[in-house]
This record gives structure tokens, sequence and C-alpha cells, in this order.
């Protein structure tokens, strides 16, 4: 009796581990996060609060804030929001009210929490050149909701760079301005896309999108990528300088009866008359 040996299954892939350069993203937020700081750390792209050396919260300007995304997908309205800030703004604890007063769920806001901390860290972490700051003692005015150690927020900040750069190398859509291209023969564009790519008008760039749909920026560069990848959107670029117009040198015309001047390195040398009458009492003291 022959006996059938089954071959082993091939060995699940192995995911490679997203590589944190030495000294971090930024060495003042690794030194900052072994100290246990509290504070906000500002940088080019942004500000980080920290409490106790954790991130709890991440603003920049290229990202929506957390009021946009709450009131975008309907989990508060804006009349709830103001009231929470003019509350318990100043006390800093705007989430806890939120929680409390019932006009939302502690799961829901911590979920929004997240995803509002990690799109602008993703920002505030960029390459820069610009010296950072930190400002010790600084509190965000949202409270605690969720503290996030920095070495996840690096290792998500990370990850998402290597995404970006998987789908399109090309960073150019993600800071300027977006034009639309032919679309390619057999392209498919997904209904998120497609409301990306509707607010595609020269002007608008990928913040400027995200906002208006009330979505992370992330999720919105992804959308973009994807669409420069199938050749669909592009940056556009700055119009090239006009080339100089030569101003024409005036040639002067001969008039009839009229004697036309000669050129300048034609003229005979100009003489001071000041100089020939010194030269003639010169010549008459020397005679005497």
């Amino acid at each position: 009796m022959t006996t059938v040996r089954t071959p082993p299954p091939p060995p699940l892939p192995v995911r490679q581990r997203t590589q944190i350069p030495s000294g971090g993203l930024s060495p003042m937020l690794s030194r900052l996060a072994e100290e246990r700081a509290t504070g906000v750390l500002m940088r080019e792209g942004g500000v980080l609060y920290l409490s106790d050396g954790q991130v709890v919260y991440a603003e920049s300007p290229a990202t929506p804030g957390l009021d946009v995304l709450l009131t975008a997908r309907g989990a508060l309205d804006e009349d709830g929001w103001r009231e929470a800030v003019a509350q318990a703004g100043a006390r800093r604890l705007v989430g806890r009210f939120l929680v409390d007063s019932g006009r939302i769920g502690e799961g829901a806001l911590e979920l929004c929490h997240l995803g509002a901390l990690y799109d602008a860290a993703y920002f505030v972490l960029g390459p820069s050149s610009a010296p950072a700051r930190f400002r010790y003692g600084e509190a965000h005015w949202l409270g605690p909701v969720h503290p996030v150690p920095v070495s996840a927020v690096e290792r998500e900040t990370v990850r998402r760079r290597e995404l970006l750069h998987s789908i399109w190398p090309d960073p150019a859509t993600d800071e300027g301005p977006l034009v639309r291209a032919d679309r390619p023969t057999g392209s498919t564009v997904t209904p998120r896309q497609g409301a990306v790519l509707d607010r595609v008008d020269g002007v608008r760039t990928a913040a400027d999108i995200s906002r208006a749909l009330g979505r992370p920026a992330f999720h919105t560069l992804v959308d973009v990528r994807r669409l420069a990848a199938a050749g669909v959107v592009s940056a556009r670029t700055a119009a090239p300088a006009p080339a100089p117009v030569p101003v024409p040198v005036p040639v002067p015309v001969p008039v009839s009866g009229v004697e036309t001047p000669a050129p300048i390195d034609q003229l005979p040398p100009f003489v001071d008359p000041h100089i020939t009458l010194l030269k003639r009492l010169r010549d008459a003291l020397e005679a005497l």
C-alpha cells in the first residue's frame, strides 16, 4: 500500500515591522517622552499635546479638527459642540462634558479622537527644517480622552508614509492644487474617489477637499494618490514665466531739409571753453 504524503502548507508571510529612524522622527519628542513631560510641542506642521510623556491630542492646519469629524459623521450637532466648549473649555474638560451630558458615547468619542490624533500627527511629524519648540505645562482644552505612547504615534506615522509611497511615489499631489486629467480608458473610480474627484477644480488642495468632505486628511491623500496613479488627477504645475519682450531701439529717420545728427561715436571731442581761455593766458604770461 502506497502512502500519500501531503506536503506541508507554505509558511505564512512575515509582516515586516516598520522601522523607526534612530532617535525617532523627532529627537525632541523622544526626549520629552523619556522625561514624561507635559506640555505642547510646536513644529512646522502643527502641534502635539503631551501628558506625562504620552500624546493626548494633535492639531495641524492640513487636517480637519475633531469638531469637523464629529459633526460631519452625525455623531454630534454643532450646537452641542459649541455648548461643550463654552461650558467646559476653560476647565479643559470638553471631552468629559460631552460624555457626561450624554451628547456622545465614550466609545464614539475615543474613536473619533484617535482618528483626529493620528491624522494630525502624520503632518506634525513630517520632514521639517524649522526648529521645534516645547512649552511646558500647556494643556489642551479637550482634556484627557485616550493617551497614546509616542512610539505608537511614530510607528503609525511611518506606516502611513510607506503606504502612500507604495500607492504613488510622487508626493506633489499632497500639497499643491489638484487638476483633472483626461480619464484613461478603462479606469474605474470608486464612490469615495468620485467624491474627491468632484471637488478637484485646479484650486483646491487635498487638505481643502478633506475639510469640505469632513474626512480625515490622510484618507483623502490615499484617494488622491490612487487617482494620480491611475492618471486621473495631477498637481497643477506653475505656468512658465513669460519671456521678456525686447524693446526696439528707435532709429532716427532723416527728414528732408533737416540735418540728421551724427552718431555719438562720430561727434568731435568736446572742448571746454574755460580751458581754452586759461591756455591763452598762460601763453601770454610766458611771452611777457
